[in-house]
């Protein structure tokens, strides 16, 4: 019989052969190396494929992936021998060769990400718990490593190894590594916790058996099917109890509890009846503790966790812990939304405990689901290392700029390439989870617009544009003063208007971005000089043209008043001629005092001097006003104004502003009203025709008198 018919005798013989394949290219490649106490190196895949096979119940696959895994490790070239073995096996060993490369560099503040960056290797979902068995090997026999190496795999199991085998399920393996770490950790407190165990071991077993004894007779009598579970706590678990409750060995009072699991149908009423009735047995018998009642039933924990918890104390005064509840209560705690490591405090996201609860139903499942339907591990993220170890954790698709703004801002903008894995590379190259990532920089490297094409983190983007737009800044002083110098040497202006009008040209959506494109040369100092006399000379012609066709018109007279200036007198009847126009934006009444601004292709526009408008036009364009005057009596014209109208709600103010219009030479072009609820309030907008603005100030003033009407302005 050979040493596979010897370790692994519940394996077929299919199996054996596979484990017999593996452990004979392990013992090759692992020949002549030895642990730190001498012994064989061998000894550590044998140990883990024991556990596998043994203690956790996975196949014969998963223990051959284990010798193939340490031989692969210890030479690489031995990887050549994998294609004899099926694929599943081959993606297990993958998995377990990609989680040995991590090597944490700070255990303590970065457990989280490399606990998701274990689950992410395990592209078959048993090459997580092939590696916690792997973990579970090297902690009995910790003794044989050095000090140093020691405390880092303690500190490892804390942070990663114990929370991934509480989430899934393996609480034996749990409980062992923690007393394990605890052992090492704190060796004089494993020491008094252990033997006061040690001590009250025969204690607990009368008292269980005494305990159970009454309560079994009463539940059998009232036809109620149930199991029991009774456990004691770990020596870690209590004493964490005595840390937080800042009480002695004694005052744990849940270190010896016993479950009652009843069996009944899935109905709430039943249930909760069952669970009372089970809960008035146990409180009958012994005298309840009523301050540590704990009624999740009643009252479930927001995480769905149901069950009666109660402290009772026998006739000699010692406590026990008693829990009640239902088999579908306990198969919620144990594997549901409210099992037990998602209410103990244990951080995790909802995708990850997804995967998770389905690689512990292939564990307690084997045979009956197939590992390739076990969804992937949640791959939004990729987990890579700098040279020195430090794990980053990416969005996929991350590319090696998005490293080097990860690291740092400044090393992102003078990053000119990188190496991945010791191969060089550009700055576009995307990353995968593994890599390890070393940045290549440049003194004179700057962030261009491209480089806003290919990242895909918020941090390299936000600073690319920063530094984008810093650089703006700089080639738009330079490029205003440039041509600010070069203006003062031809003696032209250029006016607000032309540059405003020239950056629309240009389809620049800022003065920066156009004083950049000065300074760089896109757009020159020759266009900019031909642009502004070719403008300047298009006005002059306009004005030219507009002062021949009113001459020609007859419409309106030039004449010398007191003033050397020439203005423009302009009466009623021509109004709609094409060379005067009324400005739209303001609708100019006869008497207003008004200007007249020379436009490009319309002739001259008559604005009044409180229209909105005249301040931007007068200060930026003030060689195209032309002043104006009116003739001295209006000559049958009319013309449109529009007033706002503020009053309150009552419809009979409508009808007296109507009455008033009515009143005088004018005429309602159009009348519309908005009803503000809020403040019960109308705002009516009323376009009437008059003949002047005398006429106007008329209506205005009469409907200012209203009762009723608050506000009267013209827009």
């Amino acid at each position: 019989m050979d040493i596979i018919d010897q370790k692994f005798p519940h394996y077929d013989d299919a199996g054996k052969d596979v484990v017999r394949r593996a452990y004979a290219i392990a013992a090759e490649a692992l020949s002549g190396i030895t642990r730190s106490n001498g012994s064989p190196f061998m000894d550590h895949p044998m140990g883990t494929a024991l556990i596998v096979s043994d203690e956790i119940g996975l196949p014969a696959d998963c223990a051959a992936a284990v010798f193939l895994h340490e031989a692969m490790r210890q030479h690489p070239g031995f990887s050549a021998t994998l294609a004899d073995f099926p694929a599943d096996v081959r993606t297990m060993v993958e998995g377990l060769n990609r989680i040995a490369t991590i090597k944490p560099k700070d255990t303590r503040l970065e457990a989280e990400n490399y606990k998701k960056l274990i689950v992410q290797y395990s592209t078959d979902p048993r090459v997580t718990v092939i590696k916690i068995a792997d973990r579970l090997e090297v902690m009995r026999n910790l003794d044989i490593f050095p000090k140093a190496s020691r405390e880092r795999k303690i500190l490892e199991t804390l942070m990663l190894y114990i929370p991934l085998a509480h989430q899934l399920g393996l609480y034996n393996i749990k409980s062992e590594l923690e007393d394990i770490y605890f052992r090492f950790a704190e060796p004089e407190q494993y020491r008094a916790i252990t033997n006061k165990l040690k001590a009250t071991e025969k204690d607990r077993i009368k008292l269980m058996d005494e305990f159970i004894r009454p309560l079994e007779e009463k539940l059998s009598a009232a036809g109620i099917s149930y199991k029991l579970k009774m456990r004691t706590k770990t020596a870690w678990s209590i004493w964490k109890k005595m840390q937080k409750q800042k009480v002695g060995f004694e005052g744990v009072y849940d270190a010896f509890a016993i479950r009652f699991i009843i069996d009944c149908p899935q109905d709430g009423a039943v249930e909760k009846d069952l669970c009372w009735k089970v809960y008035s047995y146990v409180t009958e018998e012994y005298e309840p503790d009523t301050s540590r009642l704990r009624d999740w039933i009643t009252n479930p924990k927001p995480n769905g966790y149901e069950s009666l918890h109660i402290t009772v104390r026998n006739k000699e005064g010692a406590c026990i812990e008693v829990q009640i509840r239902t088999r579908r209560m306990d198969e919620e705690a144990e594997n549901g939304n409210a099992s037990h490591w998602a209410y103990k405090g244990i951080r995790h996201e909802e995708a990850l405990d997804k995967w998770l609860t389905s690689v512990r139903n292939v564990l307690e499942h084997p045979g009956t689901v197939n590992p390739e339907d076990v969804p992937q591990p949640p791959g939004k993220e990729i987990f890579v290392f700098t040279p020195s170890g430090e794990l980053r954790i990416l969005p996929a698709g991350a590319s090696v700029l998005d490293f080097a703004f990860h690291i740092h801002s400044g090393l992102g903008c003078r990053c000119t390439g990188g190496k991945i894995n010791g191969k060089a590379v550009s700055i576009k190259e995307k990353l995968s989870t593994g890599d390890v990532v070393e940045i290549m920089s440049g003194k004179n490297q700057k962030p261009s617009q491209d480089w806003l094409g290919f990242v895909v983190t918020s941090k390299a983007r936000n600073k690319i544009k920063q530094e984008l737009n810093e650089e703006e800044f700089k080639k738009a002083a330079q490029g205003k003063e440039l041509l600010g110098r070069r203006l003062r040497n031809w003696k032209l202006e250029f006016p607000d208007g032309y540059l405003t009008e020239l950056l629309k040209k240009l389809k620049y959506s800022s003065l920066n971005s156009f004083y950049a494109a000065v300074s760089d040369g896109t757009v020159t100092l020759d266009f900019i000089k031909n642009y502004i006399l070719d403008h300047a000379s298009m006005v002059k012609d306009n004005i030219e043209q507009a002062k021949a066709a009113q001459a020609a018109a007859g419409s309106a007279s030039w004449q010398e008043p007191h003033s050397t200036d020439d203005i423009l007198v302009i009466n009623a009847r021509d109004l709609k001629g094409l060379d005067y126009k009324m400005a739209k934006c303001c609708h100019p009444v006869f008497g207003d005092d008004v200007f007249g601004f020379v436009t490009r292709t319309e002739g001259i526009k008559i604005h009044r001097i409180s229209c909105p408008n005249a301040s931007r036009l007068l200060s930026l364009y003030p060689y195209r006003i032309q002043k104006v005057r009116w003739a001295d009596t209006p000559a049958g014209g009319s013309f449109q104004a529009t007033l706002r109208i503020v009053s309150s709600n009552e419809s009979v103010i409508i009808n007296k502003i109507m009455d008033i219009v009515g009143m005088f030479k004018a005429s309602v072009r159009s009348f519309n009203v908005n009803e503000n609820q809020r403040n019960g309030t109308y705002e009516i907008m009323l376009k009437i025709s008059v003949p002047s603005n005398t006429e106007l100030d008329k209506v205005v003033s009469q409907i200012r008198l209203l009762r009723g009407v608050s506000k009267v302005s013209r827009t």
